[in-house]
């Protein structure tokens, strides 16, 4: 390493973790495992959320480090198990994105941001295909939505990412039309006294509403 890299933010982040983890580092840090750092992980990540809104620069930036600090935790523990590092992380998801963006580093071109989106996910397949990733279980490309999301915000994923290759309500209206379909069958089950079909239909109904959030 040049000393110029050696002065490097990021770089001295890496030697920070390096030496945390060493031998002569922090007991607490060499204790941590990647089931011990899960919880931490989702909590950086909400922190940063809320910090978002608050609209407050200062603690945004603080909390985008403690959520890089995970990142840079994970890719040691990596690192340690010879498996990759912190900066082949880097070097993939650097080449992933140029990859994913053909109309700014290539020829292609989109109509509309929803045409993008449509192939960005074609090419997000055509990824997983070409690495042997994808899983012979997988029956859906909704599949691939983390099942470990909050209820609400992984239904509000499932109906974007659902938008984004065409199965979407073409307006506002047909939504609104859907709801009051789902609480007439609402109304129904509750009439049959079906406890069962009521958690469906209410289920259905909740569905419906996060799609019209959503719009």
């Amino acid at each position: 390493m040049s000393g110029s890299d050696a002065d490097h933010p990021f770089e001295k982040l890496l030697e920070l973790m390096e030496t945390l983890r060493g031998p002569e580092g922090c007991p607490w840090d060499r204790e941590q495992t990647r089931e011990s750092l899960k919880p931490m992980l989702v909590e950086e990540a909400f922190e940063v959320l809320e910090a978002l809104d608050q609209d407050d620069p200062h603690q945004l930036c603080e909390e985008l480090g403690d959520l890089l600090f995970q990142v840079v935790f994970h890719s040691h523990i990596a690192k340690e198990k010879g498996e990759f590092d912190a900066l082949q992380v880097c070097e993939r998801l650097h080449d992933k994105m140029v990859g994913r963006h053909p109309h700014v580093f290539g020829s292609e071109s989109f109509k509309d941001s929803q045409e993008l989106l449509r192939n960005w996910e074609r090419i997000k397949e055509l990824e997983k295909k070409e690495s042997g990733r994808e899983a012979s279980s997988k029956k859906s490309l909704l599949d691939g939505i983390p099942a470990k999301l909050p209820a609400l915000y992984r239904a509000n994923q499932i109906t974007s990412k659902a938008a984004r290759v065409g199965f979407d309500w073409a307006t506002v209206e047909g939504i609104i039309k859907k709801l009051l379909e789902e609480v007439d069958e609402l109304n129904r089950a509750r009439s049959e006294e079906s406890d069962h079909q009521v958690k469906e239909e209410l289920g259905d109904l909740l569905f419906t509403v996060v799609n019209l959030c959503r719009r």
